[in-house]
């Protein structure tokens, strides 16, 4: 027996008996609109990469992405001295061109893609394989496939471990670019260099001193580092660090960061704990959705004591629904700006059979305007992750 449930026009199947119910969305559908839309305006931007824009403090060439930390400040005894931390303060004098750039050809390229397989028109994907040649091929304007100079400190340090969550923004363009082998926007030697590139990124993310301290960070930072190695991984085919991440999950993120209760104690206790708390609650989820096999389901995964994805959801999820009852402070900046339609909502709504949850997630606003929330909100395009009830193939 099916139970045909209708949330915003979009379609929630239910199946009996209840053991086996498994909710299904037409995301095709749900968000065509929104995708052609922001698509149809990207196919008039041209490529731009780090190469465009270089800082004199940065330590590395033209080539290597630089980015400056952002809670450090000018220390007003010491003007000219090293930075001083303000936690959850922005500076907003930091140079932040290359992450602006990576943040674009995240936001561009999978919603390309995405336009592309919603109607298989070959301009979006045509147009998105011009940005995956100029940032990861073209030898004027590529990236090197490192973060060593990330997150500098002026008069303290010329990079650090925690600049690697700047490249989070490639995970969505690394599921960009499996989606667009179906089409013929990519030579094989061009998508061979690209997962030559990605290959590259994760021998340094695995094996460099700066990737070793990210990995082991006790908060979202070594969520971060899970969930880029696992993305990076699948595009490559490293079967070996898949595994890696798969027991990382089980026995170090889910038992050091999830309190019993479902919350995460290392983010509650920053200055901006709404926030970071989704961040992270993101991070986790979509470190779920690549790596869940039917033999090894890290959505059901649970210890002992039930700590696992099931208990991290039900606790956010009541404070995304009504924020207002969340019981700490507001966060010190860019409070008003979440939650959104947090990714975390639609892929444990199917995956846990939550309903409710995929309810939610339809009513929440799927893009911003604001810099940080653009930063700090990293799977943009579900179409590229979830497959619908019916496939839509008519050209725009």
């Amino acid at each position: 027996m099916i139970r045909p449930f209708t949330f915003c026009g979009a379609l929630i199947l239910a199946c009996l008996p209840a053991a086996q119910a498994r909710p299904r969305l037409d995301v095709a559908a749900f968000d065509r609109a929104r995708v052609l839309q922001a698509a149809n305006k990207y196919l008039t931007e041209a490529p731009i990469t780090i190469t465009a824009a270089h800082s004199l403090r940065s330590a590395g060439g033209l080539h290597d992405f630089f980015s400056e930390g952002d809670y450090w400040w000018p220390d007003p005894q010491h003007p000219e001295g090293p930075y001083i931390q303000r936690d959850g303060m922005s500076n907003p004098d930091n140079f932040n061109e290359h992450r602006r750039a990576l943040m674009r050809l995240s936001v561009q390229v999978p919603a390309l893609v995405a336009a592309w397989k919603l109607t298989q028109d070959d301009r979006y994907a045509q147009h998105a394989a011009q940005h995956l040649r100029a940032w990861f091929i073209d030898e004027r304007t590529r990236m090197n496939p490192s973060l060593q100079y990330a997150q500098a400190i002026k008069g303290r340090t010329t990079g650090r471990g925690t600049g690697i969550i700047d490249t989070i923004h490639l995970v969505e363009v690394a599921r960009a670019v499996e989606v667009l082998t179906g089409s013929r926007a990519l030579s094989q030697g061009d998508l061979g260099a690209i997962k030559k590139w990605f290959a590259d990124y994760l021998v340094w993310l695995t094996t460099s001193a700066n990737g070793i301290e990210e990995r082991e960070a006790k908060n979202n930072h070594g969520t971060c580092w899970v969930i880029q190695v696992a993305a990076f991984a699948r595009l490559t085919g490293d079967q070996a660090l898949l595994d890696y991440c798969r027991t990382r999950f089980k026995t170090v993120l889910v038992p050091n960061q999830l309190a019993a209760d479902g919350s995460f104690p290392q983010e509650l206790r920053r200055t901006k704990p709404y926030g970071y708390s989704l961040f992270n609650l993101e991070a986790m989820a979509t470190i779920c959705q690549i790596l869940s096999t039917p033999t090894d389901n890290l959505w059901t995964f649970a210890l002992a004591d039930g700590r696992g994805m099931r208990k991290a959801m039900e606790y956010m999820v009541p404070y995304i629904r009504n924020k207002r009852s969340w019981p700490l402070k507001p966060d010190v900046m860019y409070d008003r700006e979440w939650p959104m339609r947090q990714s975390s909502l639609l892929f444990a709504g199917l995956a846990l059979n939550r309903p409710e949850y995929i309810e939610l997630w339809q009513r929440l606003p799927a893009d911003s305007s604001v810099e940080e929330v653009i930063r700090n909100f990293f799977i943009r395009q579900p179409v590229l992750w979830v497959e619908s009830t019916r496939k839509t193939t008519a050209k725009a």
